[in-house]
């Protein structure tokens, strides 16, 4: 089974997507069959994938469509992964994770009858503010969309069109409201662990640091950085 590995791609966060994208490499027991990709908005855009407007507020990137600030470039971008592969399965996460384990191990988890699978947080944020700043935003299925397995060839996936993509809002693509509650299938907690969040598991097979990391500028410290700077060292950061 060729693993096709999106991570979302921001220009502040480089170093995080090389980070991301070594521990996948890293554990990886099938290179041979695995293909990663950069989720770019600015290419995206280019090619006319997506096209909702996008303004800049303050220094922080604005949805108009969803009233609503967006902490990254690929916050809406990653929905367009479905529009782009088309057929078989494909991987999405944040950029902000470190991976752990060899990611064959999560594409076994496979089940075709769901359209999406993914770890069904229930992240209810008592911070306003998060990563370098940013605006914590609160709703619903919060973090559901930071790891997600895309069935691309599932039939319901064909409802997220690029009229969906975009004309919804945010809120409602990261809720995965063009599917039923059915079709979302359940990934363990340990392929998407949060960091900061839940209690410290050095041994969670995908870490995501989604409260902020050591590649953000006046980072302050957190929790596991340990392992996250270990990779980074690895790459000569």
């Amino acid at each position: 089974m060729k693993q096709k590995v999106y991570i979302g791609w921001d220009k502040r966060e480089s170093n995080a997507y090389d980070v991301a994208r070594a521990s996948i490499i890293k554990h990886a027991s099938t290179q041979k069959t695995l293909n990663i990709n950069p989720v770019e908005l600015e290419t995206l855009t280019d090619k006319g994938v997506l096209t909702r407007v996008i303004e800049q507020r303050d220094g922080t990137m604005w949805c108009p469509i969803s009233q609503a600030p967006m902490a990254t470039e690929f916050a809406i971008s990653r929905f367009a992964v479905p529009l782009i592969q088309k057929k078989g399965w494909a991987l999405f996460v944040d950029c902000d994770v470190l991976v752990q384990a060899d990611i064959a191990e999560l594409f076994a988890l496979a089940d075709d009858k769901y359209a999406v699978m993914v770890v069904k947080h229930e992240h209810a944020p008592v911070e306003t503010t998060k990563m370098d700043g940013q605006i914590q935003t609160v709703y619903p299925r919060k973090n559901w969309s930071s790891v997600v397995l895309w069935n691309c060839a599932h039939p319901s996936n064909a409802k997220l069109t690029h009229e969906v993509l975009n004309g919804w809002p945010g809120r409602d693509l990261h809720a995965f409201k063009w599917l039923a509650d059915e079709e979302i299938g359940d990934l363990p907690k340990e392929w998407n662990w949060l960091v900061g969040v839940y209690p410290d598991n050095p041994q969670a097979k995908l870490l995501h640091y989604t409260l902020g990391g050591p590649w953000l500028p006046n980072w302050q410290g957190g929790p596991m950085d340990d392992l996250w700077l270990a990779q980074a060292k690895e790459l000569g950061y």
